[in-house]
């Protein structure tokens, strides 16, 4: 799986290493994946990946920043050289190992199913027909595409727990597999799924992911998993979340990082924080992105109607292109496509910004387009007849008759921009949708936060169409 949120550093150990010190290796990590990581009830991001190699870099003299994202897009990342690690809860696989370099294993874990906890389903055997949910490039994941033939079901696939978990509550999948340890986790947060009659399946050792071409990060990760083991540090962070591994431990071990209430006021009221500041950075893209995509929009939408067929062939050319392409697509493919070929690495918070100026500007283009051609020919044509070049002519005589056109629908625009930001989350920035699957993968009160996050939304959007409305009726009037 995968781990944790924005920017953690390790403390530099001795004054004589302040020249290691300076190195900062970047390690992403899955957002949803308690308890190797997660948001405790103060919303302070916490984890044995997160405190384990935050004592490696501590032992070694290094920094670590972490990244939040999803586990399939922490291993796209890694692939693309965007981030120097990832340490997810991966698993140690000969598949996994011609691809990347690992550090010695640091845990030892295995694959579960769990049920609806009042469902009839309990073993492998009744899943015959019915629906099985797992989690994007898991060991789990793995388990069940090469058991479904064996035992007749079929599978569904998530990118985060959460999304695995309540399809299963819903009673949509029968039963889903996972990770023991993050399954026992889940339960004892007061998840409404139980363990089924099952062994635990394909055991294997997590390991810490890194690029084959950086062995220096692997052996300061070995040696510091070495130093962490030895002083007993390893020890007290796996028995801080876990105990001594048994469920009765665990639970009681989930209770003191969960939330203290459940009620809709009380998690508001706990969480008003994070969703606050996912929604600053949900209206920071907003703002940045619909401001380079309207000065894209407008240059591109001019070159349309430029009497000149390369320029206006130009112009329809990057209209079809993005806005033909899937948000989500043109996102992944511009943080982590582009840097391969570049070989340069993209941050995610530049990638979805020149993400959304092509997608939205490539909308933008269109209804400026459209506006300036839906004014009368015969404006223009008696611009002309009046001696007016061209260029004067479209800037004194037919923009302005066309912004009076254009304005509602560059608010419009915004409002779509603003929904638009929640396909980032796959990038890892912290806006509202992920700080959202932050909270629930600690809580697990899926309904009560995402109703939360679509309130907030809500009230935004609302206020910018009824700002829509009144710029329409003053352009009107």
């Amino acid at each position: 799986m995968a781990l944790g949120l924005g920017i953690f550093s390790g403390q530099v150990a001795k004054p004589e290493r302040v020249q290691a010190a300076e190195k900062t290796y970047t390690i992403a990590m899955d957002t949803t994946f308690p308890p190797f990581e997660f948001a405790d009830k103060n919303n302070k991001r916490v984890g044995i990946d997160i405190d384990l190699i935050r004592a490696i870099a501590k032992a070694e003299g290094f920094k670590v920043q972490l990244k939040a994202t999803s586990f399939n897009g922490a291993v796209q990342e890694l692939q693309a050289n965007q981030v120097d690690g990832v340490m997810a809860g991966m698993s140690i696989t000969p598949e996994r190992k011609k691809v990347f370099a690992f550090s010695d294993p640091y845990y030892q874990s295995g694959v579960v199913m769990a049920v609806a906890k009042k469902g009839h389903i309990t073993k492998l055997s009744q899943l015959r027909g019915k629906r099985v949910a797992v989690k994007t490039g898991t060991a789990s994941a793995d388990y069940a595409n090469s058991s479904k033939k064996k035992y007749g079901f079929k599978t569904v696939t998530f990118d985060d727990s959460n999304n695995v978990y309540q399809d299963v509550i819903s009673g949509n999948s029968a039963a889903c597999f996972e990770d023991k340890p993050v399954m026992q986790y889940a339960i004892a947060t007061g998840l409404g799924l139980k363990l089924g009659n099952m062994k635990m399946a394909m055991a294997n050792d997590y390991g810490i992911a890194v690029s084959k071409s950086n062995p220096e990060l692997v052996k300061k990760i070995n040696a510091g998993l070495k130093k962490v083991r030895k002083s007993g540090e390893y020890t007290k962070i796996v028995e801080k979340y876990l105990g001594n591994g048994s469920q009765a431990d665990t639970d009681k071990k989930a209770k003191e990082t969960n939330d203290t209430s459940s009620t809709f006021m009380g998690l508001l009221k706990s969480n008003w924080g994070t969703l606050m500041s996912g929604l600053g950075e949900t209206i920071q893209l907003t703002v940045v992105g619909i401001l380079c995509a309207t000065i894209v929009g407008v240059l591109i939408g001019l070159l349309g109607v430029v009497p000149n067929k390369i320029a206006q062939g130009t112009a329809t050319t990057f209209i079809y292109i993005f806005r033909g392409l899937p948000l989500m697509v043109l996102a992944l493919f511009i943080y982590t496509g582009v840097p391969m070929v570049i070989g340069t690495k993209i941050p995610a918070f530049v990638a979805g910004i020149v993400t959304l100026t092509l997608n939205e500007g490539a909308y933008t283009a269109a209804f400026v387009k459209g506006g300036i051609n839906s004014v009368d020919v015969g404006q223009m044509e008696a611009a002309r007849s009046l001696g007016l070049p061209w260029g004067k002519a479209m800037r004194r005589v037919i923009l302005p008759q066309g912004l009076r056109i254009m304005v509602p629908s560059f608010i419009n625009q915004f409002i779509i921009t603003l929904k638009d930001t929640s396909i980032l989350s796959i990038l890892g920035l912290m806006e509202l949708t992920q700080t959202g699957k932050i909270i629930i993968a600690r809580n697990m009160e899926g309904f009560k936060i995402w109703t939360m996050v679509a309130l907030i939304y809500l009230i935004i959007i609302t206020l910018l169409t009824w700002l829509s409305n009144w710029v329409q009726r003053r352009v009107h009037a």
